[in-house]
Order: C-alpha cells, then structure tokens, then sequence
C-alpha cells in the first residue's frame, strides 16, 4: 500500500507539503475540486469532534450532505482551480472573494459551538443568499 492510499483510507483528501521548496515541480499546481464538490471549508483550525458535528448540523440545513464539502487552508485557497462550488465558508479565516460563489464568514467552529450570536449571525448570512 503507498502512501496516498494510506491517507485516502484515514479520510485525509488535502494535505500540505511543509516544505516546498523541496518539491519545484509541484509549485503552482491548481487545487481541483470535485465537481460534487458544493461548499468550501476555509479554515486552518483543526476540527475536533464536538466541532465535526456542529458542521454536520450546518450542512444539514443548507440542505447538503457532508460529501459535498470539502476543507481546505487558506493559504491553499490561492491554488484553487476550477470549481462547482455554491458557497464558500471562511471560519477564522479571512474572506477572499470568489466569482459566482456565496461567501459566509464566520469565528471557528469552537468558538461558534458555544456563541449563539456568532451562530445567528452564520444563519442570517446563509438565509440572505436563500431570498
């Protein structure tokens, strides 16, 4: 078994090279996303469990499933290629804009699971797009 379909097998599908300047030939290499691919993750916290199914709940009612979101880096999002995507989601992250596509802004999600404000604030972004 190699290497990515070690990672493939532990639901890691995006990783980093710490140093790449070791890897020239791989510079500049568009991000492509799957075009199943709906939302846009960004955000460079990790997500704990607790933190996992507060996004779950979100996707939900954006009536999408947890296979059509996709995390990213922020750092990564400048190698970001064509795309399907619907919404962009920037948890601590800052907000870059991308054409055609729905830009939500929020705290990270550990932050967000415990501020009813922060959560309300989300929601009223998302429901700003549904009208």
């Amino acid at each position: 078994m190699n290497d990515l379909q070690r990672l493939k097998e532990m639901g890691i599908t995006v990783w980093d090279v710490k140093r790449p300047d070791l890897f020239p030939n791989n510079a500049d290499k568009a991000i492509a996303l799957p075009s199943s691919c709906k939302l846009l993750f960004v955000s460079d916290a990790e997500l704990s469990e607790r933190d996992a199914w507060l996004f779950g709940k979100i996707l939900a009612s954006m009536k999408l499933t947890p296979e059509q979101a996709l995390s990213l880096p922020s750092r990564a999002l400048a190698n970001l290629g064509e795309h399907s995507l619907i919404w962009c989601w920037f948890a601590g992250a800052s907000v870059q804009t991308l054409s055609g596509v729905n830009s939500l802004s929020s705290p990270v999600l550990s932050i967000l699971n415990d501020d009813q404000d922060a959560k309300k604030a989300l929601w009223k972004q998302i429901k700003r797009y549904e009208n």
